[in-house]
C-alpha cells in the first residue's frame, strides 16, 4: 500500500494526475466550498493568540492537497486580522507542492509571504497543526483474525497477476496491536501502525499549541463491530468507489477509516492532551459555519452552491456523522469553539 501510493514517480500521491475535485477521484471538503476553511479559522485564532500574541502564532498543515484549504483558511483569516506569521505546509508530493503553489500565484499572490514548504517536520513547533484527511491516506496492515489465530494478509505474485496470501503473525508491533482485539472467529480489518507513530512524531516537535485532525472513521468499539467483518479498506478512481486494491495500483486510491481510539491513544501516551473529539457535523455547527452563510444573500447563486455543500458536510447521511474532528493540546488551553456541544471523548 505504501508503493502504490507513495513510490516516487509511480505512487498515486508521487504521480501527476489530478486527484482532487470533479476532474479527480474524490472531492475533499475544501473542495466543494470554500465556508469549510473558513470555518476553521475559527479554531486558528485563539491558537495562534495563545501562542504568539498579537505578532500571530504559526500554523503547519499537514498534507495541504490541492491547496484550497491553506488558500481559504488565510482568506479568512487575513479578513479578521488574525494572519499567522508563518503557514508551513509538509507536503511529500512534489507535484501537489507545484499546484499548492500555482493556486496562490493565480489566485493570492500577496499571500505568499506567509507561505513555507517543507520536506520533513521541524524539529520543534508552537502554533496550530492541522491534518484534513491525512490520516486516512496512511498505510495500513491487512489483518485476518481466524479461529484464535491471527493472521497479516499480504501481496504476492501469482502467475503474474496480484493475489492475496496469509501469514502467520509472529512476534512484533502488529502482532502485539492484533492480540489487544478479538473481533470475532472470521475478521478482516486493518490495522494502521502509521498513524500512532505520526502522532509521536507530532507530539515531540510540538512545544505549546494544538494538533487539529479531521477525518472519517470510528471509535475501536465501532470501528471492529461485528458487523464490520471485511474492514474498511477501499480504493477511489474517478468518483468511484472499488473494493479491489489491485485494480491500476498507481492510478487508483487507497485509503481506510480511522480507528480514532488508536489515535489518541497514542497522542495520550505522548503527553499531550485531548482537547475534543466530536462528528464533523458537531464540530462545524459549533464554529459557526452556518453564521457565515446568514451574511450570504439567499438568492444568489454562490448561496445555492453554498447550501448544497453544506448539506453533504452536515447530514449524517453524508460526511456530518462519518467524518470527526479531534484535537489534541500542549502548554495551553485554548477556547476550541467547535468542541463546546456534542463532546464524545467518552466513546474513545
Amino acid at each position: 500500500m505504501d508503493l502504490a501510493l507513495y513510490a516516487p514517480g509511480l505512487g498515486y500521491y508521487a504521480g501527476g494526475a489530478a486527484k482532487f475535485g470533479t476532474a479527480g477521484d474524490f472531492v475533499t471538503a475544501p473542495e466543494m466550498t470554500p465556508l469549510f476553511g473558513r470555518t476553521l479559522a475559527q479554531t486558528a485564532m485563539p491558537v495562534l493568540h495563545a501562542t504568539g500574541g498579537d505578532k500571530g502564532g504559526d500554523m503547519l498543515e499537514l498534507g495541504a492537497g490541492s491547496g484550497r484549504l491553506a488558500l481559504d483558511l488565510l482568506h479568512e483569516l487575513e479578513t479578521r486580522q488574525a494572519l499567522p506569521r508563518q503557514y508551513q505546509i509538509l507536503e511529500v508530493s512534489p507535484d501537489l507542492q507545484a499546484r499548492q503553489r500555482a493556486l496562490f500565484e493565480t489566485e493570492a499572490p500577496h499571500l505568499l509571504e506567509h507561505l513555507v514548504w517543507l520536506d520533513r517536520l521541524p524539529a520543534s513547533f508552537s502554533g496550530l497543526i492541522l491534518a484534513n484527511e491525512v490520516l486516512d491516506a496512511m498505510p495500513v496492515h491487512l489483518v485476518h483474525w481466524l479461529n484464535g489465530e491471527v493472521f497479516e494478509r499480504g501481496v504476492i505474485d501469482q502467475s503474474g497477476e496480484f493475489a492475496w496470501q496469509d501469514t502467520l503473525l509472529t512476534d512484533g508491533p502488529l502482532r502485539q496491536a492484533a492480540s489487544a482485539i478479538e473481533p470475532g472467529l472470521d475478521y478482516l480489518s486493518e490495522i494502521n501502525l502509521a498513524a500512532p507513530a505520526w502522532i509521536n512524531s507530532l507530539a515531540q516537535c510540538l512545544e505549546r499549541g494544538v494538533i487539529l485532525c479531521i477525518d472519517y472513521g470510528f471509535p475501536r468499539s465501532e470501528y471492529f463491530h461485528p458487523q464490520r467483518d471485511s474492514g474498511t479498506l477501499r480504493m477511489h478512481y474517478r468518483h468511484h468507489s472499488l473494493d479491489d486494491p489491485f485494480y491500476l495500483p498507481g492510478l487508483c486510491d487507497i485509503t481506510a477509516h480511522v480507528d480514532f481510539s488508536a489515535v489518541a491513544d497514542a497522542a495520550v501516551e505522548s503527553g499531550l492532551d485531548l482537547l475534543g473529539y466530536t462528528s464533523q457535523a458537531n464540530y462545524l455547527l459549533n464554529a459557526g459555519l452556518l453564521d457565515l452563510m446568514t451574511v450570504m444573500s439567499p438568492m444568489s447563486g454562490d448561496y445555492l452552491r453554498a447550501a448544497a455543500a453544506v448539506q453533504k458536510l452536515l447530514q449524517p447521511s453524508e460526511m456530518g456523522e462519518l467524518f470527526k474532528a479531534i484535537a489534541f493540546g500542549r502548554g495551553v488551553a485554548p477556547d476550541l469553539h467547535g468542541f463546546q456541544r456534542g463532546d464524545r471523548r467518552g466513546a474513545l
